[in-house]
């Protein structure tokens, strides 16, 4: 596996690899700290296509002034062996300078989908992924991108952007949404999850029983806004400190949902837990 660090070294690499085995190269954008949910992207993207690139990038621009840049896990020479070892012909891990360079002064902001849920409680966070996500698309020019459906408001912001921006042909061809992974009580892998003390974890697990629940009383035709008032009472009740939001919404849209449609709806809930937010979503209907 080969290790970029420069644009320069990105864009030959990538020029080599177009010309080896068909060609095809599926990216997997990471923050790093990898765990069982981004190598299920990375095996996935194998799968379609003849060679993955993965980056490994903790972007800043997607973090506000109050949250844990700092103390985000690093450690590329763990998740670089992960990596060799899943088959990732190259690895793109550039240096904050690189991917940002003196004098860079554009902002994507995508409105609609970006705007409620995360985007309300953290100010400026999608304009962040946003303009990473685009750069890394211009900068790697994929034929197919793997996200996890866990971040799924973030998955509605970069399908909005690619399509607005003509990034969907014919650089990204396709914008791959991969069902969450989920640890063996139901808790969604996140490398945030390592902030939970012994205790915060086996109370986190609480989160997706409580979703479950509220699903299985929508689906039965309990009215949403009883079903949302007692999810967020039992996750309350099972420990943790706080609940962002517990929303009812429209897949593709994200818009809040008072009952359910003919549509694909989705559950989507932030709570904090001691220091640490923790985020899912579940389909409903």
């Amino acid at each position: 596996m080969q290790i970029a660090t420069t644009r320069d070294v990105l864009r030959n690499a990538v020029t080599a690899l177009r010309q080896q085995g068909g060609g095809r190269i599926a990216l997997v954008p990471t923050m790093g700290a990898l765990h069982e949910g981004h190598l299920t992207l990375v095996r996935r993207a194998r799968a379609a296509a003849d060679h993955v690139v993965v980056s490994i990038f903790v972007n800043p621009r997607q973090f506000g002034p109050n949250e844990d840049l700092d103390a985000y896990p690093r450690q590329l020479a763990t998740d670089a062996a992960l990596l060799e070892a899943e088959g990732v012909a190259l690895l793109w891990a550039p240096t904050v300078e690189e991917m940002y360079p003196q004098g860079f002064l554009t902002n994507i902001s995508v409105a609609g989908v970006s705007e409620g849920l995360c985007g309300a409680a953290r100010p400026g966070h999608f304009d962040g992924v946003a303009t990473v996500v685009c750069k890394l698309f211009n900068q790697v020019r994929p034929d197919m991108a793997f996200f996890g459906e866990k971040d799924f408001q973030q998955l509605a912001v970069i399908r909005t952007m690619a399509r607005d921006l003509d990034l969907a042909q014919p650089q990204v061809n396709n914008i791959i949404g991969v069902p969450t992974v989920r640890e063996a009580d139901g808790l969604a892998m996140s490398s945030r999850n390592r902030y939970l003390s012994p205790a915060q974890r086996e109370q986190a697990a609480a989160l997706p029983r409580a979703m479950q629940a509220a699903i299985a009383a929508i689906e039965g035709g309990a009215p949403v806004a009883k079903a949302l008032a007692e999810l967020e009472a039992d996750i309350i009740a099972a420990g943790f400190a706080s609940v962002d939001y517990a929303v009812l919404a429209d897949s593709a849209s994200l818009a809040p949902l008072e009952a359910l449609g003919d549509g694909p709806a989705r559950l989507l809930v932030a709570a904090r837990i001691g220091g640490t937010r923790l985020i899912d979503n579940m389909a409903v209907g």
